[in-house]
């Protein structure tokens, strides 16, 4: 392998030469092989960079003209474009488990734009590069306040763009199947026991009224998320940027994202407090509970096929054993279920995380906004195949729905007004215990005449 020689203020480093990293990227990659390869910071995180960067050279260039130049900024701008694509994403290998401010991250970032420039200029080799990692690139910016609006900005855009249509999807789906089986009664259950009847556009209804108030609670989560700790700086003093660097950053970033972001209004806040990202994962976290709830719904009724509830058929995707043959599992639910147990673990992570602020600043942050990441994009994926392979091929059984709602011993509830509480428990007892119809159970008793039962036992309307 070929190698050029870079230097920092520790020294010289040996550098990849087909790599546009720099000194500080290249210690970190051999100081850190704690999950090399394979536990990279995020890509969501990288191209937040890409437009963090791009955005505060704008706002430097407004401010501070005489520094960031008309030439300094379209190179810096063309490079960031490269990493907000993701064409040099190839360029940023550093792990999650660095140093907990993020800071190799953020030289790596500033590293990588100064070298893409500078070849984009011409001058990457010569001693008169246009472009400084540190001068040039991460002029006005500390990683103290660079990592968490980066935290923020990949925490915002992954929830709107990722997660919401997934949710989008399935709320859609739901809401046509509510539509297509009003009508149909079947015996509801509680405690996994026979309860009085619903409908199944009922039951139906209340997985998609879950989700749509976990959208809302999702959507009031952002809200925080559009507070920036750029221009903060080192401890939140803003020390070596210019008055209203803060507000114009933010501003360019709202332009280059097209979301609504502002300054943080109290930088030493958000700089070491990470409370707007444990609360947006816990709504996370609380749509992963829902749809853990849903999809075990969903796999109990589709149980069997035989010996199980049967009362609704999902889509067969795939052979469900290598020793059952024609076995169909509900491979799509048992997914959904193991994301949401890593969302909840993840939730601890989160918070663990985000717990650990001391004085100025909190170094947790890579953990923090790495557990977060792959929670959203965990949920929006699994969410999605649930509702294009499950969902959607979700189809009612009215047969078995039927048989086994005139078999529901909680039937009897609808007799209480007419021979009481106790006696209605006579006859459930006895039905079951001679596998008797109520009917049979209530007349044999005494309570009813059977004319009188037809009357009062009236099973689709006790919905």
């Amino acid at each position: 392998m070929e190698y050029r020689i870079e230097h920092d203020s520790m020294g010289e480093v040996q550098v990849p030469a087909d790599r546009f990293w720099g000194a500080q990227t290249e210690r970190s990659r051999n100081n850190f092989r704690i999950g090399a390869g394979i536990e990279t910071m995020p890509e969501e995180i990288i191209r937040a960079f890409g437009v963090l960067k791009k955005a505060a050279a704008q706002a430097n260039h407004q401010l501070l003209p005489e520094k960031m130049t008309a030439q300094k900024l379209a190179a810096i701008e063309a490079a960031c474009d490269r990493v907000i694509s993701g064409e040099l994403r190839e360029h940023f290998p550093l792990v999650v488990w660095q140093t907990g401010s993020g800071t190799q991250t953020n030289m790596n970032a500033n590293e990588v734009i100064a070298f893409a420039g500078n070849l984009s200029h011409g001058s990457s080799t010569d001693g008169q590069r246009l472009l400084h990692p540190n001068d040039d690139i991460n002029m006005s910016q500390s990683s103290n306040d660079t990592f968490p609006t980066a935290m923020h900005i990949a925490a915002l855009i992954s929830l709107e763009d990722q997660l919401l249509p997934a949710v989008d999807s399935l709320i859609a789906t739901f809401r046509r199947l509510e539509e297509e089986n009003r009508g149909i009664v079947k015996s509801g259950r509680t405690h996994l026991q026979d309860a009085t009847p619903v409908t199944f556009s009922q039951e139906i209804s209340g997985w998609r009224s879950s989700l749509e108030r976990d959208r809302e609670l999702i959507c009031r989560s952002l809200e925080p998320l559009r507070e920036l700790a750029l221009g903060g700086t080192a401890v939140g003093t803003g020390l070596n940027a210019p008055a209203g660097f803060d507000v114009a950053v933010a501003q360019a970033v709202s332009q280059l994202t097209g979301k609504s972001f502002v300054t943080a209004a109290n930088k030493f806040h958000a700089l070491t407090s990470k409370d707007e990202l444990v609360f947006a994962h816990g709504a996370v976290k609380a749509l992963a509970c829902d749809m853990m709830k849903i999809a075990n719904d969903v796999r109990w009724l589709a149980s069997g096929p035989r010996l199980g509830l049967g009362e609704i058929t999902i889509p067969e995707n795939e052979p469900g054993s290598s020793i059952m043959p024609g076995k169909v599992n509900p491979t799509q639910c048992e997914a959904v279920t193991m994301v949401a147990v890593q969302v909840m673990g993840n939730d601890a992570a989160v918070s663990m995380a985000a717990s650990q602020g001391n004085f100025e600043l909190n170094v947790f942050m890579p953990v923090c906004i790495y557990n977060f990441l792959q929670s959203v994009r965990l949920m929006a994926q699994s969410i999605q195949s649930f509702n294009d392979n499950c969902a959607v091929g979700i189809k009612a059984n009215r047969e078995k729905m039927h048989h086994n709602l005139h078999n529901s011993l909680m039937l009897v509830t609808a007799l209480n007004p007419h021979i009481g509480y106790e006696k209605a428990a006579q006859v459930a007892k006895k039905a079951f215990a001679e596998d008797l119809s109520l009917k049979e159970a209530c007349v044999a008793l005494g309570f009813l005449t059977a004319e009188r039962f037809d009357e009062v036992f009236q099973p689709e309307e006790m919905v």
